[in-house]
């Protein structure tokens, strides 16, 4: 396997901690080019660093890691890693000795390195690559150095700020010699980190990959490497793996994001190959969560809760969710994107102090009335009191939605108990109103959507044969029944998600808008009469030439592929600490594995949980009667 030695701090290093490490050595491949489009993919959160094709350790020195294994099967590269950190000093004493002429670093060179000491080989490796032709490392058939001199008048040779930090850095490695699959075999467990940076294809064009070590890495050696890539994505490691921007590649590793990078060959002695395309593979963990999705385990409150037909409502994964959630410990959960309300009401009947928070005025209406709301409910003569006939009416709805959506008689008791609800004081019994209004318009509209007028969607549901009042009153009770007392103080917020500032609580729940290429997220256009209830049509601009009525939709980044990557980017670092449950859809964009990868740059672990599910109506334009309201969800867990 090679040797390795783990190197303990020394309350001298301690003391005095350098700020910056770089790479050592100028190394044919080296990844300091690419350091910008590496970093951004690393994870925010791992167990061991480990870069077994460790070269000139350019990511390394950028993470300076608390913990890593770090390897390379040149000795002599080893050698110099080993010796910087067990004693850099040494090593800059040897260098401040040496002479940048070519007669010294010729019988330097003629040397054998293996006969010096630790800290004059590593010495030796530094001067020969600081002061050789273009800085290349290149040995002949017997192992020994052959790169002329290179004739710089003034290169740096005894860099002691860089040998100093650099040392500190490896200092907190494990640094072996060894092949690759040894230490990748005997070393990675899941949640650890695995850089892989071999020799690149296509193998002609790196046929020279002999010159700086005595092995060499044919396609072959791809095909074993890429099962090893596969057996740590199982693992359950986050990978991340640097080639050529070659059809093998593509072919190997097409499962997982492949990003391709233009790169300079700064080593080449042919002008014309000194550009290249590099390209970026990140293979986040595979599925590790082996959860038991339970039928039914919650409390008999949870079906308290008023059911709606609106659009992504959880109500029916209440149980999955609660099952993956109740495995951690937490006392305190963020509703994000609550919707319905289903699953921030889900939390409250568990105990949990929540916090919903919707852009959806109605929404935001829903958890002010039945979460944040622990006591209060409406009375039957408050319920009388809102159906009375209002002395001055303005007859807003029954004028400006006329002959759309409801018969004139039910835009007149809407009228009524709007303009009732504004005479309310408290502020949960306005909630409850509310509440009981929005939910008699959907129940009284024929598919609970205002994207159409008429009743063409009529199909004689009990529901659409109740009067107004006796929807509204029904309402009440239902919305009554569903407030209760947890313990605990909820809150509900009504604002973007994306300017939801960080908390203290411990458990995030996500459930956005689904982006897809297929269907729309565009809850506004399906609730714009019920979400001006809600705002009473306030700070909201009818677009007066639509048969709708509708108003225009808020701004969303969940619009667009590239606008839902950032914005979950963004959501996952700004709540890295707390534990992270998403909501999501398989015909969703990004993909499955591009949200692993994504939340995998701020958790240790990303786990995913597939669940069958069926939506109460398509989602996929008119074919609500094909397969295609028929989805996978699925459960994103970071933690």
């Amino acid at each position: 396997m090679g040797r390795a030695k783990k190197i303990a701090h020394t309350e001298e290093a301690a003391a005095e901690v350098p700020q910056v490490a770089k790479p050592l050595l100028k190394w044919a491949g080296g990844k300091t080019q690419l350091l910008e489009e590496l970093l951004v993919k690393v994870p925010m959160k791992f167990g061991t660093y480990i870069e077994p094709f460790f070269g000139g350790g350019a990511l390394f020195f950028a993470l300076r890691p608390e913990k890593a294994i770090i390897a390379d099967s040149n000795p002599e590269l080893v050698n110099l890693y080993q010796a910087v950190a067990d004693d850099y000093s040494a090593v800059l004493a040897h260098l401040r000795t040496y002479k940048n002429n070519e007669k010294f670093f010729y019988a330097l060179r003629a040397k054998d390195w293996t006969k010096l000491e630790a800290a004059e080989a590593a010495a030796r490796t530094i001067f020969l690559n600081r002061t050789c032709f273009n800085g290349l490392y290149r040995v002949n058939k017997k192992g020994q150095f052959n790169v002329p001199f290179g004739r710089y008048s003034n290169p740096k040779i005894a860099d002691e700020a860089s040998l100093k930090a650099a040392s500190h850095a490896l200092q907190k490695a494990t640094i072996i010699c060894g092949d690759y699959k040894d230490v990748l075999k005997e070393h990675t467990k899941a949640g650890d980190f695995v850089f892989l940076d071999p020799p690149y294809l296509p193998i002609s064009a790196y046929a020279d990959f002999k010159r700086y070590t005595k092995e060499q890495f044919y396609e072959e050696d791809h095909e074993d490497l890429s099962k090893e890539v596969h057996r740590l994505h199982n693992l359950g490691c986050n990978v991340i793996l640097t080639n050529s921007n070659h059809h093998l590649v593509h072919e190997q590793y097409k499962d997982f994001p492949i990003k391709v990078v233009k790169t300079k060959r700064y080593i080449s002695c042919n002008g014309s190959k000194r550009e290249g395309e590099d390209v970026i593979v990140t293979i986040p963990p595979k599925i590790r969560f082996d959860v038991r999705l339970v039928a039914d385990t919650l409390p008999t409150q949870v079906h308290e809760y008023p059911s709606t037909r609106y659009m992504g409502s959880k109500s029916k994964l209440l149980s999955q969710i609660w099952s993956v959630a109740s495995q951690f410990s937490f006392d305190s959960a963020v509703d994000l994107f609550s919707g319905s309300g289903a699953v921030g009401y889900m939390f409250k009947t568990q105990g949990i102090d929540v916090t919903s928070n919707d852009y959806m005025a109605m929404s935001a209406v829903f958890t002010k009335a039945m979460i944040e709301n622990n006591d209060v409910t409406l009375s039957g003569d408050e319920v009388l009191q809102l159906l009375s006939p209002v002395k001055k009416n303005d007859h807003f709805v029954e004028n400006t939605f006329k002959g759309l959506y409801f018969a004139d008689e039910d835009n007149q008791v809407i009228d009524v108990i709007r303009q009732n609800i504004q005479g309310l004081s408290n502020p949960s019994k306005r909630a409850i109103a509310m509440s009981a209004l929005i939910r008699a318009c959907l129940k009284k509209r024929p598919r609970g959507i205002f994207t159409y007028v008429g009743y063409k969607y009529d199909d004689g549901r009990k529901d659409l044969t109740m009067s107004f009042k006796q929807q509204f009153i029904a309402a009440v009770e239902a919305v009554n029944n569903a407030v209760f007392d947890n313990g605990t103080q909820c809150k509900s917020r009504h604002g973007d998600a994306m300017s939801f500032k960080k908390n203290d609580a411990e458990l995030i729940y996500i459930d956005p808008p689904y982006y897809s290429p297929l269907s729309d997220n565009e809850y506004v256009r399906r609730y714009h009469f019920v979400e001006g209830l809600a705002r009473d049509w306030k700070d909201v601009e009818i677009q007066k030439h639509t048969l709708t009525k509708k108003f225009k939709s808020y701004p969303t980044p969940f619009s667009t592929k590239n606008g839902a990557a950032e914005a979950f980017d963004l959501l996952f670092k700004r709540f890295k600490e707390s534990i992270l449950i998403v909501s999501y859809s398989s015909n969703s964009q990004p993909s499955k594995d591009e949200m692993v990868e994504i939340m995998s740059r701020h958790k240790k672990y990303v786990d995913v949980v597939p669940v069958d599910y069926k939506y109460s109506f398509g989602n996929q334009g008119n074919k609500v009667g094909s397969n295609k309201n028929s989805v996978q969800e699925y459960l994103f867990v970071g933690h």
